[in-house]
């Protein structure tokens, strides 16, 4: 499991890192606000979709209401990637990476990160590309023509944020590489189960005994800088 540096925290906080952690915090704010919004551009389909059902089993279905519905999929497909990738949430591989010393840890991070930038500005290209086709030849859906390129645009600004935060990660990185005794600032940190567990409940607004929580974030960075 994985949570956020500085020391467990998230590094969307504004407070430490230098320019690093406040060019960090920044694009936290970017990324929260774009999860939210594909967070309720799921539950308004859900609630679409219910009505969808209840109207066509009544004879009365939605015109073109499953062209729209899948345009919407690069809402909450895409948007969240930057988000995942702060948390440390997409699928990783740390069974050995956990295991290594600290500099040659941060520099293989660093390096698997640096890859996973190269990919991404990639397929930023071409989305791009696939983007503008759309535009130019005023692609739409079979049933009600609705245009397609709002959608396919969605996906390289979502990729270009996604590079921005991979590309924050690998100066990260590669600043503990340097200075592997350093704070932990806008990388993710591998947490323990309790530490894991003591992140949701402060999510969830449930209080802790302070004493208890300092203890357990120290315990954190104590082992991300090992």
């Amino acid at each position: 499991m994985a949570g956020v540096g500085t020391a467990g925290t998230d590094p969307g906080a504004t407070g430490g890192g230098g320019a690093l952690g406040a060019v960090s915090g920044l694009l936290g704010k970017l990324e929260d606000g774009l999860n939210i919004f594909a967070a309720v551009t799921i539950f308004v389909l859900m609630i679409g979709t219910t009505i969808s059902i209840a109207s066509r089993i009544a004879g009365y279905p939605i015109t073109g209401y499953l062209d729209i519905s899948e345009q919407t999929i690069a809402i909450f497909a895409f948007l969240g990637a930057a988000y995942a990738q702060r948390l440390g949430a997409h699928i990783r591989m740390e069974l050995i990476i956990g295991s290594l010393p600290g500099r040659l840890r941060w520099a293989i991070e660093a390096l698997a990160t640096f890859a996973g930038l190269c990919l991404v500005i990639v397929l930023i290209r071409y989305s791009w590309e696939f983007f503008l086709n759309a535009w130019q030849i005023g692609d739409s859906t079979v049933d009600i023509e609705f245009p397609t390129w709002p959608a396919k645009l969605l996906v390289p600004i979502a990729f270009s944020i996604w590079a921005l935060r991979l590309g924050i990660e690998t100066l990260g990185y590669l600043r503990l590489t340097v200075w592997p005794s350093a704070e932990p600032v806008a990388v993710p940190l591998q947490l323990t189960p309790a530490q894991e567990a003591e992140r949701e409940i402060r999510e969830a607004g449930i209080e802790r005994d302070d004493d208890a929580l300092v203890h357990e974030r120290e315990t954190a960075g104590r082992e991300g800088r090992k």
